[in-house]
């Protein structure tokens, strides 16, 4: 009896991957609408107004003492363990590995590069963006704070925006921007979120960021996602180039391993004048025959006519040690009398 195999729910998911379509053509690119001007906009304030309050030193600046001096890592230290390794997912190096692993499987699968250059693209503005930040305000940390209240800007350290919780937007939020449909969109966007934020908010349990740092880091994440729809053209631009380029190599690699074809061989017109230029013969033409060869001077025989030559005498090599047999010494013939 054959009997079917039930199919777990990873098989499902993994058929019904199979069955996308290569390259998709209705494929939804989140383009630079008023709605997006709008957030981009207002996330640009409220990025500033994060800088203006930490330099004036604020109510935000006192509120981040008093979480230092609360120290969540001692009121709850029995999650410290788990949180030590969750805010993995926002260090650059391990996320990056594994998104771009998923991305380059989606352009293999699309026949495109554009997820893979998006991404790139993505970590290149935070990497320009939120280091020149950090180099160009130079906030200590909690752990290096010098005076107790202070805003502890200009003293060469790095920690302002948070660079944790900023890559944990990016990286994250890129899945959601580069989504195939809407809904799918939505569904990685909450995720995406819920992600960036703890991340954000483990860095100041752990004690490593203030959490001014954290909330600048949310804001220069998102802008970089609002962003990107700016980038698009480049990036198709850039795509069409790297493709351009593939199928000239390719072109360039076929053409010098096929053979080149023989040039036609100029052939004189039989009976033709001596001034007349010969015409081309083409290429798989029938040939002329053959003159025939030339023969020295005298008469010939034709092989037909000629008498066949016999050897005469045996075709035995001779023998040295074996000298001629006597005629008495004759066989008798079968059934004759016998001496």
């Amino acid at each position: 009896m054959r009997t079917e195999r039930n199919l777990t729910r990873l098989d499902r998911v993994f058929a019904r991957l199979d069955r996308e379509p290569e390259r998709p053509a209705g494929l939804d690119v989140p383009r630079m609408s008023r709605h997006r001007i709008v957030l981009f906009s207002a996330t640009l304030a409220f990025y500033l107004a994060i800088v203006v309050a930490v330099l004036t030193t604020s109510w935000l600046v006192r509120f981040d003492w008093q979480v230092m001096f609360f120290r969540p890592y001692q009121q709850w230290p029995e999650i410290h363990a788990f949180l030590d390794y969750w805010v993995v997912l926002g260090q650059r190096g391990p996320t990056a590995v594994m998104v771009a692993a998923w991305l380059g499987w989606r352009s293999w699968r699309q026949h495109t590069i554009r997820p893979l250059l998006m991404f790139g693209a993505s970590l290149l503005l935070l990497n320009v963006t939120v280091g020149a930040a950090k180099i160009g305000m130079g906030r200590l940390g909690p752990h290096y704070a010098t005076t107790i209240g202070a805003h502890e800007m200009g003293l060469g350290g790095d920690i302002f925006p948070s660079g944790h919780t900023a890559n944990a937007v990016v990286t994250w939020g890129i899945l959601a921007y580069l989504a195939s449909t809407p809904v799918t969109r939505r569904y990685l966007s909450a995720l995406s979120a819920v992600v960036s934020l703890s991340v954000g908010l483990t860095t100041v349990y752990l004690g490593t960021h203030w959490l001014s740092d954290v909330l600048l880091g949310w804001a220069a994440g998102l802008l970089i996602l609002l962003a990107l729809p700016w980038v698009e053209p480049l990036i198709d631009r850039i795509e069409g180039w790297i493709f351009d380029v593939r199928e000239s190599l390719r072109r360039r690699r076929t053409g010098a391993s096929a053979p080149a074809a023989p040039l036609p061989a100029p052939v004189p017109r039989p009976g033709a004048p001596a001034d007349e230029p010969p015409v081309l013969e083409p290429v798989g033409a029938a040939r002329p025959a053959r003159a025939p060869a030339y023969l020295a001077p005298g008469p010939h025989t034709p092989r037909s006519e000629r008498s066949p030559v016999t050897p005469a005498g045996s075709r035995r090599p001779p023998h040295s040690e074996r000298g001629s047999r006597p005629a008495s010494s004759a066989r008798p013939m079968a059934g004759g009398p016998t001496s």
